[in-house]
């Protein structure tokens, strides 16, 4: 039962702070995601016009020299448990130490942050998994410098198959625009798995609206409020996402290319259709609420009303038992050869097809 109920409660990572920070100076490193056990990856790719190059590397020092060059390139580096490279990374880049501590503090709501020589972007990413139907949470945070953009991911998998690929097959949009379109990129394919989130959810509703019509349970109703809790921190991960687009394209570090500004608007406008879709999923909860305390009221009364029906019919033959069961001694139709059968049974029948006669004209039953 334990592990039914963690299971339940895992299928999105809450926001929720946690108290591991508590007295620490600002600035102080600590990871309060959950512990994983795989090494860190670092993967990069590297880019200008036609020429194009990705591999694995082992630390960022390997590639630092590409800040000194012209040519373009991203960093993504899968899993953050390990303070020591993650404070390697942050020497080589020249990151602020807050910056820092914000990727290390996995429970951040999407926000904008402009420094000299960055930004600092920081988004919520949902992952759906077909396999067992489980939605995972985690923090994607974006560092924009001049011509180079950091990723930092909680795990290993995310939603950037696309935009590799368009990397690698060499897209003449994406090859020759700097970090920024990347950047843009990036987050279009974040808010674009929101889309797909929420096709699975109008699934899941569409389900569940049919199971409470026909059989409302406690299951259900563990499956609805799940669906509540879900959509309430899909819409905590999107509201502030609208603010950090908005805040983009008023970008004025020169970091964000004015050309980039009309994609980034595209992305603001989808981010609303997925708002829109949220509060209507959300009112379509509420009301499958409100179904299930309906359905389950009137599954109640239609076993109160069987239950009324047979007490009411077995009425009569309860007065006719107790009043032949009294011990007086003079009854005289007692010593009548036919009393039992005609008088006892034949009443007895008779009064029952008549009173459910009366209820069927009723409509009662």
């Amino acid at each position: 039962m334990k592990r039914e109920a963690k299971r339940q409660a895992g299928k999105i990572k809450r926001i929720i702070p946690k108290p591991k920070k508590v007295g620490l100076a600002p600035g102080t490193l600590v990871y309060t995601g959950e512990r994983a056990e795989q090494p860190i990856k670092i993967s990069v790719i590297d880019y200008l016009g036609d020429s194009f190059e990705e591999r694995e590397v082992k630390s960022v020092e390997e590639v630092s020299h590409l800040r000194k060059t012209e040519r373009i390139f991203w960093i993504n580096i899968d899993g953050i448990h390990n303070i020591e490279q993650i404070e390697k990374i942050g020497k080589q880049f020249d990151i602020h130490s807050l910056v820092l501590e914000d990727v290390l503090h996995t429970t951040q709501r999407p926000k904008l942050e402009e420094y000299e020589n960055y930004i600092f972007v920081v988004v919520r990413m949902f992952i759906y998994n077909p396999a067992t139907h489980e939605i995972k949470n985690e923090q994607l945070s974006l560092i924009l410098g001049k011509n180079y953009l950091l990723t930092f991911q909680e795990d290993i998998g995310d939603v950037f198959d696309s935009v590799r690929e368009r990397l690698r097959k060499g897209g003449p949009k994406i090859r020759s625009s700097g970090p920024d379109y990347l950047a843009y990129a990036l987050i279009d394919a974040v808010v674009d798995s929101y889309f797909h989130i929420l096709e699975k959810t109008g699934e899941n509703i569409e389900g569940l609206e049919d199971s409470l019509l026909t059989n409302p349970g406690k299951e259900i109703l563990h499956k609805v409020h799940q669906l509540r809790r879900d959509l309430i921190l899909l819409q905590k991960s999107v509201w502030p996402l609208r603010e950090v687009l908005s805040q983009m394209q008023r970008n004025e570090t020169g970091m964000i290319q004015s050309s980039t500004e009309i994609y980034l608007r595209d992305v603001y406008d989808h981010t609303i259709q997925v708002i829109d879709t949220i509060e209507s999923y959300r009112e379509m909860v509420v009301g499958m609420l409100d179904v299930y305390i309906s359905s389950l009221s009137n599954k109640m009364n239609e076993v109160m009303k069987v239950l009324t029906i047979i007490a009411t019919v077995f009425i009569p033959l309860t007065f006719i038992a107790g009043v032949y069961g009294m011990n007086f001694k003079h009854f005289p139709e007692i010593h009548w050869k036919w009393m039992y059968p005609w008088g006892f049974w034949i009443f007895t029948i008779t009064a029952i097809m008549l009173m459910l006669l009366y209820f069927k004209r009723k409509n009662w039953i």
